[in-house]
C-alpha cells in the first residue's frame, strides 16, 4: 500500500497523466482500505502544493453548468485547445455525468464529445459519474481537483450534470462560477432563477450563430435586466452576461479575458483567498454529512429497528418525521 501511494505521489510530482488517472480512481473508490489511502495520498499532495508556493495553489478553478443542450461539452473543449494552444497554460477537465438510479451505471460520455481535447498533450479529460449525488458533482469531485492541481494544472474546469437549479454545489469549490445557455432559454421571469443564478459570476449565452443571433441577444437582454433584481455574489464583481458561440469560436478568447477580469477583482480585493478557504470547509461540511450517513445506515441498532419502522410508516401509523427521530435517538443511544 506504502509503495502504492508513493508511486502514484512520485507520478503526480513528474506531471504523469496515467498516475493522476490511477489516484482519481482511488479517491473515488469506496472501499475502506483504498479510502484510508487516497487520504494519505491527498495530504502529500496538499503538502507538495503548500511547500511549492503559498498554501492557496496558484490554479484557477472554474465551474461551467446549464440546461442540456447548451453546448457545455463543445464550449469546453474549444476554451480549452483555445489555452493550451494559444495561453499556453494546461487545463484539466472534470466532467460529471448523471448515473441511473436504477442501476447505478453512468455513460461517461464527455470523452467522446471532447475528442481533440482528451489527445492534447497539455489538457486532462476525466468523465466521473455523479452517484446519485445533488448539487451537480460527484462526492470526490474536490478530491480530484486537488490531485490536478497537484499534477501542474493551470486551470481546472469543472462541468456539471446539467439537469437543474440543484447544481449550486460546484460554485462551493470553484472561483469562477459560470452559466451556459441556450438561446431560446424562455422569457425575463424564467431568467430568475435564483438557486444558479444568484451563485453566477459570468453567464453566456451560447449558439449565437446564423438565425440564432437575434435569439440570443434578446436573451442577453432580458437575463441583463433579470440580474438586476438579484443581489450581487460579490459586491465588486457585476455577473457580465455575455454572447458566445463554440461553433464558430465566437467570443472563446473574450471569455478568457472576462474571467482574467473577473480573477483579478476577486484576487486584489482579497474575496479570492477568502473563496479558497470557504470551498474547503464547505467540502468538509459535505464529507462529514455523507460519512454520517454511512455510519447511521450501518448501525446495528438501526439495521435492527428499521424493518418495523419501515412497516409502520408504510401502513400510515407512524410519521416519516417521528421515525426519523426514533432512528436518530437510536443511533445516538438516547433514551
Amino acid at each position: 500500500e506504502n509503495r502504492t501511494i508513493e508511486k502514484l505521489f512520485n507520478g503526480i510530482c513528474s506531471k504523469q497523466r496515467s498516475s493522476l488517472a490511477e489516484a482519481i480512481t482511488l479517491v473515488e473508490s469506496n472501499h475502506e482500505v483504498k479510502k484510508k489511502m487516497s487520504q494519505v495520498l491527498l495530504q502529500l499532495v496538499l503538502q507538495k502544493v503548500k511547500t511549492d508556493g503559498s498554501c492557496v495553489s496558484s490554479s484557477l478553478r472554474i465551474g461551467i453548468t446549464g440546461p442540456p443542450g447548451a453546448g457545455k461539452s463543445m464550449f469546453i473543449e474549444k476554451f480549452g485547445m483555445y489555452l493550451t494552444r494559444d495561453v499556453g497554460l494546461k487545463v484539466a477537465v472534470l466532467a460529471v455525468d448523471p448515473s441511473s438510479k436504477r442501476t447505478g451505471g453512468s455513460l461517461l460520455g464527455d470523452k467522446t464529445r471532447m475528442s481533440m481535447l482528451s489527445v492534447e498533450p497539455n489538457a486532462y479529460v476525466r468523465p466521473s459519474p455523479s452517484s446519485g449525488e445533488l448539487g451537480g458533482v460527484a462526492r470526490n469531485t474536490m478530491e480530484a481537483i486537488q490531485l490536478c492541481e497537484g499534477a501542474g494544472y493551470d486551470v481546472i474546469i469543472v462541468e456539471t450534470v446539467g439537469v437543474g437549479q440543484s447544481e449550486v454545489a460546484v460554485g462551493d469549490m470553484t472561483d469562477i462560477f459560470t452559466l451556459i445557455i441556450p438561446p431560446a432559454g424562455g422569457d425575463e421571469l424564467q431568467g430568475l432563477k435564483r438557486g444558479i443564478i444568484e451563485n453566477c459570476d459570468i453567464i453566456m449565452v451560447n449558439k449565437s450563430d446564423g438565425d440564432l443571433i437575434i435569439p440570443a441577444r434578446k436573451i442577453q437582454t432580458e437575463y441583463t435586466s433579470a440580474l438586476k433584481f438579484i443581489p450581487r455574489k460579490h459586491k465588486v464583481w457585476r455577473p457580465r452576461v455575455t454572447r458566445i458561440s463554440a461553433l464558430t469560436n465566437t467570443g472563446i478568447a473574450e471569455s478568457w479575458k472576462t474571467m482574467m477580469s473577473l480573477f483579478e477583482v476577486l484576487n486584489s480585493s482579497g474575496i479570492f483567498l477568502q473563496q479558497r478557504r470557504d470551498q474547503t470547509r464547505a467540502w468538509m461540511w459535505s464529507h462529514l454529512r455523507n460519512s454520517l450517513e454511512e455510519r447511521f445506515k450501518n448501525n446495528p441498532l438501526v439495521q435492527t429497528n428499521l424493518p418495523d419502522i419501515m412497516d409502520g410508516i408504510e401502513k400510515g401509523e407512524i410519521p416519516p418525521g417521528l421515525a426519523s427521530d426514533i432512528l436518530v435517538d437510536l443511533t445516538f443511544n438516547k433514551d
